[in-house]
């Protein structure tokens, strides 16, 4: 009985914390949490469509209906909200990019090459990946308003 309480506890404590990463107050702190990205885009039809069919994120219902923005799932209660109207392109560092972890750089580096779509790693050799000091592998690509996107296969 005893065990079977633990291990029930444990179940309700994995599925409850995740839940609870987003916002919360603490003994009355308030503890922002990331709840979206915005991204400015040009064309928004091309702009969804590579994130869904690249960078493999799902779609979720957006409020606003006016064919201006798409809104994707990026964690818990965490979301990626992409904007039609921007005028054009801009130049962006890589330093500043979005970051996504995989399970598998070089899997996902097959989806990269089925859409023909070139990475490089942190220095900007070409196709290549950057394996970080902690052991994390990672490659840097831009999406179609040139937003620099990271891929890493970290743990943690």
């Amino acid at each position: 009985m005893k065990k079977a309480f633990s291990i029930y506890l444990l179940v309700l404590l994995i599925i409850i914390s995740p839940a609870m990463l987003c916002a919360q107050a603490v003994a009355g702190k308030i503890k922002p949490a990331l709840n979206h990205i915005a991204l400015y885009v040009v064309d928004l039809k091309k702009s969804t469509s590579f994130y869904q069919q690249v960078v493999q994120l799902d779609t979720i219902p957006e409020p606003f209906h006016d064919g201006r923005h798409t809104w994707f799932s990026i964690g818990t209660n965490c979301h990626l909200h992409l904007i039609q109207g921007a005028k054009g392109f801009s130049v962006h560092e890589k330093h500043n990019h979005l970051c996504f972890t995989v399970s598998s750089v070089a899997d996902f580096i097959k989806i990269l090459d089925t859409h023909h779509v070139a990475y490089e790693n942190l220095p900007g050799q070409k196709m290549q990946v950057t394996k970080r000091v902690d052991g994390v592998n990672q490659i840097y690509f831009k999406d179609p308003d040139g937003y620099w996107i990271e891929i890493n296969d970290a743990k943690y």
